[in-house]
């Protein structure tokens, strides 16, 4: 290898919606900017990626955001030389003319699978394992991002917590936030009075319903800040409402319902940031929520077999190791029941009491994690140690 950057060729299809091109540009702009690696991003939803990074041109074929190269990903593939290093993430397929482009190459660029995030005891004995080709002379190795050391670590890019810590205790920068979609601000939090703010970020659920009437009939009053997305049908249809647009408001009760317009990756770790307590989905929008600090609700994305509940288990071990035993009850309890679609309402009140405890317990956490090293430095780490043994 010469003394230029190592390029990088990463594929992305968005598959639900957001999340994978959430990680996906995540890494490729940390990689770019921060590692200083030329990389081109293929991604086959232009539109998707828009909503979440409005700088984008969805009619483009060819552009340049945050030094990256974004190309569309279109059948059949523009011809064109694969790079150093290619990755397929989050079980897309590589075009087949691309592998063979990869296989005629002298060296093969080195080819990484990166995987769907788990907690689960089997990702650190899978990560930057080998899976030689059947046919060609190319070997896969697979990347499995993770909560602890011999994984590789989740997306974080430099400064991430000074950031979140500077918006949390600057009232003038919330206020400016809520202000942009006509709402005061948050005048207080669960540990001052009973007003509590939440963002609801989540699949379609026959859990939500119970938790609207749990939160509508509490003695506590809530706001529910909700982006448009998949929820907002299940609001309107639960308040009997013809229609929902970012900017309404409906209530119920003790309960709030304000509906956000789609935010950019910037602007929603912000309502992470300025928000009690988040309900959250998926992958990229978990992790945020994490690094956020505050108390969170995951519903891990659904796979046959309930194999969403092993990925659920794992990570409520981990994650509720160091809480008190009511407390982690109380959140394997609640937990449990949103990814089961089940009633929740009836764990509400035990989880909502838990949450000046948990509302410590998250920064702690958010701060474990950021001691651990990041999914692109992690890359590129592994990339090193490939190319110092094929210099052998």
């Amino acid at each position: 290898m010469s003394d230029r950057p190592l390029h990088w060729d990463i594929f992305c299809s968005v598959i639900d919606n957001y999340g994978d091109i959430g990680v996906t540009w995540r890494l490729a702009r940390q990689l770019a900017l921060e590692q200083a690696m030329a990389v081109r991003l293929w991604v086959d939803d232009l539109e998707a990626f828009r909503h979440i990074w409005p700088t984008v041109t969805a009619g483009s074929d060819i552009q340049w955001l945050s030094g990256v190269e974004i190309r569309r990903w279109v059948s059949p593939l523009p011809a064109v030389t694969p790079g150093d290093i290619v990755i397929e993430a989050l079980a897309c397929n590589l075009p087949e003319p691309f592998i063979q482009a990869m296989a005629e190459q002298s060296p093969a660029p080195l080819w990484l699978n990166l995987e769907y995030l788990s907690a689960e005891n089997w990702v650190v004995g899978i990560h930057g394992l080998p899976s030689p080709h059947p046919r060609l002379p190319l070997t896969k190795y697979f990347f499995m991002p993770g909560y602890v050391p011999g994984t590789g670590g989740l997306t974080r890019e430099a400064g991430l917590l000074a950031r979140r810590d500077a918006f949390q205790r600057n009232p003038a920068e919330q206020q400016a936030f809520w202000a942009q979609f006509g709402l005061p601000p948050a005048s207080a939090n669960y540990l001052r009075t009973s007003c509590l703010r939440a963002s609801v970020f989540s699949y379609e659920s026959n859990s939500l319903a119970s938790l609207l009437g749990a939160l509508a009939q509490g003695d506590q009053a809530s706001e529910l800040m909700v982006p448009v997305g998949k929820a907002v049908a299940q609001i309107a249809a639960w308040f009997n409402a013809v229609n929902l647009q970012p900017g309404d408001s409906i209530e119920r009760g003790s309960l709030q319902v304000h509906v956000l317009p789609m935010l950019s990756q910037m602007g929603y770790d912000h309502l992470l940031w300025a928000c009690d307590v988040n309900f959250v989905r998926g992958e990229d929008s978990f992790v945020r929520a994490q690094f956020a600090g505050r108390p969170l609700v995951w519903q891990a994305y659904r796979q046959e077999a309930g194999a969403h509940l092993d990925k659920l288990a794992a990570f409520l071990d981990l994650y509720c190791a160091a809480l008190p035993e009511s407390t982690a009850q109380a959140v394997r309890e609640f937990w449990l029941a949103w990814n089961r679609e089940e009633a929740v309402g009836g764990y509400w009140r035990a989880f909502s009491e838990a949450l000046p405890t948990l509302s410590v317990h998250a920064r702690d956490w958010a701060t474990w994690l950021s001691e651990q090293e990041d999914l692109a430095s992690n890359l590129v780490k592994f990339i090193n140690k490939l190319l110092e043994l094929r210099a052998f």
